[in-house]
């Protein structure tokens, strides 16, 4: 499966914002609502990448293999769960931490194209099989 680059890089910018108002406002529901959108990342249903399609009618000029974006969904995923136990937890070191991880990894993607979580897959792709 291929997934538009600008999708991808307007659904990091959209969670930078939705991760920058979870550490500015404290609100572990706001952390709770994007660990579903990553959730739904995961399983190829973004509901950002549904808006940007909505968005922008021209077709991309190039697209990228789905896999590594998809790996990135999850771990964005894993840092907002561990960020909900943070706050659920009262561990405030915790929730700031997480957040601001997945901050740092999708602003990186909005702002530069960078996508941690994306060369973190290509990473473990090229271990040899016993390592994995």
């Amino acid at each position: 499966m291929q997934a538009d680059p600008r999708a991808l890089r307007f659904a990091a910018a959209v969670t930078a914002v939705v991760l920058a108002l979870v550490l500015v406002t404290g609100s572990a529901w706001l952390l709770a609502a994007q660990a579903v959108v990553f959730a739904l990342g995961v399983a190829g249903l973004s509901p950002y990448g549904t808006v940007f399609k909505g968005l922008v009618r021209s077709p991309p000029r190039e697209t990228e293999d789905a896999s590594p974006p998809r790996f990135a969904q999850a771990v964005g995923l894993v840092f907002a769960l561990v960020g909900l136990v943070g706050y659920v937890a009262q561990i405030t070191p915790l929730a700031l931490g997480a957040t601001a991880a997945a901050l740092f990894a999708a602003f990186l993607n909005a702002a530069f194209g960078l996508c941690l979580g994306c060369e973190m897959y290509l990473i473990i792709r090229r271990l040899p099989p016993a390592a994995r």
